[in-house]
């Protein structure tokens, strides 16, 4: 085991929002950071703030090991791996295409899972890592039209169960942190996403006009009161790698908070009664 274990710390998804906020963070504060994004032009800037920037394409498994193998050649190991790279789809169950269910497990969930695996044989080898897993207050309670994206985020949430048992043992700590609205570009990715889905004669018509509604107010109208920006899940995670003994779980934004206390203290009938006073029932 190294005398002195590395710190290096990779963040995926650094081309805008939250990973670029905590990449630039850590960085300020002297952590040796890996910035990456798919296309390396979008995070060339990082390196004035301090960081070291590589493409990696969570996607792709030739990608990731090599951007792993890149921080193990300078640092021995990944020392903080922050599993930030995911998108939000929207849409009804029955509407979103295959093809896009797989592409957002494949970013959300495998991509994620399989940066787990390259990077654990180093923090296993030096008997200390931290894995901090973005997950969302969406993998703790569901909304109408985002069934394929909570399903990503409440599987991030059961691999993170399992692995933080799994790994404690070899001096690894898995983290998830829960953000709730965050003012970032996650919201204009959703949005569009519901409008590619937009045909004459969809049964779900109204239904996609006001969940399209209800994600730009919760991120442009009245409700973007209670968004907050991608700092607040930086600093989270800055937390979170930086404790003795950090928590298994940081909700982020006081909405997250009430959002998923209420799913719990409502129970099932009583949540999509709620849900009714904010979505119309597709059908009726």
């Amino acid at each position: 085991m190294p005398s002195t274990p590395s710190r290096a710390v990779l963040v995926t998804g650094c081309s805008t929002g939250i990973g670029r906020a905590t990449a630039e963070r850590l960085a300020a504060q002297g952590w040796p950071v890996y910035a990456t994004a798919r296309r390396l032009e979008a995070v060339t800037d990082l390196a004035a703030k301090g960081c070291r920037t590589l493409a990696l394409d969570v996607c792709d498994e030739a990608s990731m090991r090599r951007a792993v193998e890149a921080v193990e050649a300078e640092h021995g190991a990944v020392g903080v791996l922050v599993n930030n790279a995911g998108y939000g789809s929207e849409g009804p169950v029955e509407e979103v295409p295959m093809d896009e269910v797989r592409r957002q497990f494949e970013t959300n969930v495998f991509g994620l899972a399989r940066m787990c695996q390259l990077v654990l044989p180093g923090m296993r080898r030096q008997g200390w890592g931290r894995i901090v897993n973005l997950s969302s207050m969406g993998g703790r309670m569901t909304l109408p039209g985002g069934g394929f994206y909570h399903a990503t985020k409440y599987a991030v949430e059961a691999l993170s169960d399992a692995l933080r048992f799994e790994v404690r043992g070899f001096g690894v700590d898995v983290v998830v942190i829960e953000p709730g609205p965050i003012k970032t570009q996650f919201g204009d990715t959703a949005i569009h996403k519901v409008h590619a889905l937009a045909g004459s004669g969809s049964p779900y018509a109204a239904f996609n006009a006001a969940l399209a509604r209800n994600i730009r107010d919760a991120y442009e109208g009245p409700m973007a009161a209670f968004a907050a920006g991608p700092e607040a899940v930086a600093k989270a995670i800055e937390r979170a790698i930086t404790a003795r003994r950090p928590r298994t779980r940081y909700p982020v934004t006081a909405m997250a908070r009430t959002l998923m206390s209420l799913r719990r203290w409502l129970g099932d009938r009583g949540f999509d009664l709620f849900l009714r006073s904010q979505f119309p029932t597709p059908g009726r």
